[in-house]
């Protein structure tokens, strides 16, 4: 096979495995001290067919299901479905639960799920009570003309797929593949718990491998070995104790220069080693001053070969929630002051990454508050901290999902007089230019190092009716304060507010985890935002910890087609790069960190954010489907082929070295599974460890032969091109592209 049908070959083969369907076996029980997997729960059917066990109410009383008789049931109507294989927690109830049908048209709804209790005498057996109303409304309504497929999903896992009749019975829709009944009689005996020691070494290697996924900017041997010998919670203890940035990756210091670019100043290089002119300057003074260049290369390295993996990554989620841009920031050094907040309060409390994140004068200017006074106010600041970075636009449930009045609105979390009010109390701020006030003023540049500074006479003193809600702490706030008292007055009315903990904690989750949590799996951790255990709301530390260690998270595979997230490309970049030993150019040095050229090309350019929206909305569905999936809204038929090329540059390629801007350069470490391919002219040693490496041991079989027999396609006696497809091909496809 030639060169370029070789690669024509693996263009047309990573697209088809994009599209291929992801199968993995049954897992053992949950248990949340002893086994990380949660069980696949299995619906029932009727003896002999795969038809759903399902009648139309269920009393609690004692029923027969076995005298169950088919029978169809009307669009917008309830019906009882029967399940097990269920390990529920103390209050699990009906929002762990989502259910899904496909039509025979091939479209898929999801209908909400409005009970779940055992069955009497067979409490290993669950009535599950569905209403057969789309609750995402994306689609057309079904048509009640004959039998669909209903699912149910779990802590992300899948059930089996059992018919039922919508309108009727009968019609067109296939049984999956291989689907058997799953009567009744098979499950007369509650299921056996496997008991187990531990789930600190191999068996877990899978659920190791995906908290570091979670938790990181990628796995590597050395941190999967040291999980694997101290357990997942020791280890999560050592990553909130660990120093911060890492010794060897100081933040950048450039120091404070004006805001009037000098002529001298004018981006140019001078790679003949010519002197400046005027000798005190030096040609690259643009870039590093007036770009956001010296932080990206820092963030880079950091996430590279920093040891604290789990702040650095936090800090990457809160930058995209309490967002700033270096398209509006000039100079590196205001957005370093920047990220000092949010690094520093990453396992702090939500309150203090408040007040710093309102006092810090690159939000300042980027939302406008210090030029915001009580003769020109301005609304950007207080409008964005009530909806993008505390408790959005809507009433709130406590599990995160939206209130709504008698005619099914949603109830909105505050109006226009609201934001009116606010802005008065965010004016008379500006940076801090007070001798001996402020540490860090500088006659060479303007102060956006130090808090913001108030000036009461520019601050409004009116009165002013903050947000009202149960409780409310701080609604009114009397004429005449002081705006320093005021502000933590405004502060507070707005962090004692109920949507904070859901609203939080499900944006945490969708970062960290995946993009469309259940409720069950938000009200989990809104519950330790509101209380860590000790009475303190707002603790992050236990958040982050909360989230990472739920039964949701965990576990060695998910099932569930609709469970985890698209990798950003920054993680789709650093998860690559980490996992085959990222190093600079000629493979002699560390890379430089010069690589956010790579994620700007797909749509990701760190610490530029197109908008306060940030890169991508939380609340972005993909369209034509029921899936809320945040990173596809910078998904387009442009960037897959974007993300496609990226991986064949870094695999097939490198980024070369260019003085001075790109000083090392970066490429990736092939020798290990070159070395396997000469060894094992099969390719099966080549995929066993690229099942372990990328795909945390849940490679699907037919994706694996797929890719082996494209592997033995490229001659044995070029064992790096073969390691080469066979990491291209693994990377391109969307069993690897979504982390799961």
């Amino acid at each position: 096979m030639n060169s370029n049908k070789s690669r024509l070959f693996v263009y047309f083969l990573s697209v088809g495995l994009m599209m291929m369907s992801l199968v993995f076996p049954v897992l053992a029980d949950y248990d949340p001290e002893i086994d990380p997997n949660s069980p696949e729960p299995i619906l029932l059917s009727e003896d002999g067919t795969t038809r759903a066990l399902a009648v139309e109410r269920f009393s609690g009383k004692r029923t027969s299901l076995e005298k169950i008789e088919s029978r169809a049931f009307a669009p917008e109507s309830s019906v009882v479905v029967f399940v097990t294989n269920l390990d529920l927690m103390k209050d699990e109830g009906a929002d762990a639960f989502r259910a899904y049908i496909e039509t025979k048209e091939g479209r898929q709804y999801r209908f909400p799920v409005l009970n779940i209790q055992p069955v009497p005498g067979r409490e290993w057996i669950y009535a599950m009570t569905i209403l057969l109303k789309d609750e995402v409304g994306f689609w057309e309504p079904p048509t009640a003309d004959g039998d669909v497929l209903l699912r149910i999903s779990w802590r992300g896992m899948t059930s089996n797929r059992v018919r039922l009749g919508y309108g009727a019975i009968g019609g067109n829709v296939r049984d999956d593949a291989g689907a058997v009944p799953t009567p009744v009689k098979q499950f007369s005996k509650p299921p056996v718990k496997e008991q187990v020691d531990n789930y600190v070494g191999y068996r877990w290697s899978g659920d190791r491998l995906r908290l570091l996924e979670q938790a990181t900017f990628g796995p590597n041997p050395a941190l999967d070995a040291r999980i694997r010998r101290i357990g997942l919670k020791v280890w999560l203890n050592e990553q909130f104790n660990a120093p911060y940035p890492s010794a060897n990756y100081p933040y950048p210091n450039f120091p404070l220069v004006s805001t009037t670019v000098p002529n001298t100043c004018n981006g140019s290089e001078n790679p003949t080693g010519t002197p400046p002119d005027p000798p005190d300057t030096y040609p690259l003074c643009f870039r590093d001053h007036y770009t956001m260049y010296p932080l990206q290369n820092w963030f880079f390295k950091e996430a590279f070969y920093g040891d604290s993996q789990l702040r650095h990554r936090v800090a990457w989620a809160l930058n995209q929630m309490w967002v700033t841009s270096g398209l509006d920031i000039q100079q590196s050094r205001y957005m370093t002051e920047y990220h000092k907040i949010l690094s520093n309060n990453a396992f702090g409390n939500f309150r203090t990454l408040m007040k710093e994140m309102t006092l810090n004068p690159a939000m300042g200017e980027y939302l406008d508050m210090r030029r915001s006074t009580r003769n020109s106010p301005n609304e950007n600041y207080p409008r964005e901290i009530l909806q993008l970075f505390t408790i959005g636009l809507y009433m709130l449930n406590q599990n995160g999902t939206v209130q709504t009045d008698a005619n099914n609105n949603p109830i909105p979390s505050y109006d226009q007089t609201t934001v009116n009010n606010f802005t008065k109390v965010f004016t008379g701020w500006s940076l801090c230019e007070t001798t001996g006030t402020c540490p860090n003023r500088s006659l060479d540049g303007p102060n956006y190092i130090d808090p913001m500074l108030l000036n009461q006479a520019n601050h409004d003193v009116t009165a002013k009716t903050l947000l009202s809600y149960p409780n409310a702490v701080n609604t009114n706030i009397p004429a005449n304060t002081n705006g320093n008292t005021e502000l933590d007055l405004a502060l507070d009315n707005i962090f004692y507010h109920p949507n904070v903990g859901p609203f939080v904690s499900r944006y945490m989750i969708q970062h960290l985890v995946t993009s469309d949590p259940t409720p069950a799996y938000v009200g989990r951790v809104a519950a330790v935002f509101n209380n860590n255990g000790s009475g303190v709301r707002g603790d992050m530390k236990a958040v982050v910890k909360a989230i990472l260690l739920d039964p949701e998270a965990r576990g060695n595979v998910k099932t569930d087609p609709n469970f985890g997230k698209l990798r950003e490309p920054v993680l789709l970049l650093t998860n690559l790069f980490r996992a085959f030993n990222v190093r600079s150019a000629d493979g002699t040095q560390q890379s430089d960190g010069v690589v956010a050229q790579l994620s700007n090309n797909m749509l990701q350019n760190p610490f530029y954010p197109p908008t306060v929206f940030n890169f991508y909305a939380p609340g972005f569905v993909v369209p034509g489907t029921t899936l809320n999936g945040p990173e596809f809204g910078i998904m387009t038929t442009g960037t897959s082929i974007t993300r496609a090329n990226f991986v064949n540059t870094m695999v097939f390629s490198r980024v070369n070295v260019s003085v001075p801007t790109i000083p090392n350069g970066t490429s990736l470490d092939f020798s290990e599974l070159q070395a396997l391919a000469t060894a094992d002219p099969t390719g099966n040693q080549l995929m066993d460890a690229l099942n372990q490496k990328m795909m945390h041991n849940a490679m699907p079989s037919a994706m694996r032969e797929t890719i082996r027999t494209a592997v033995l396609a490229v001659p044995s006696t070029t064992p790096l091109v073969r390691a080469q497809q066979a990491v291209y091909l693994v990377a391109t496809s969307s069993q690897y592209q979504v982390q799961r």
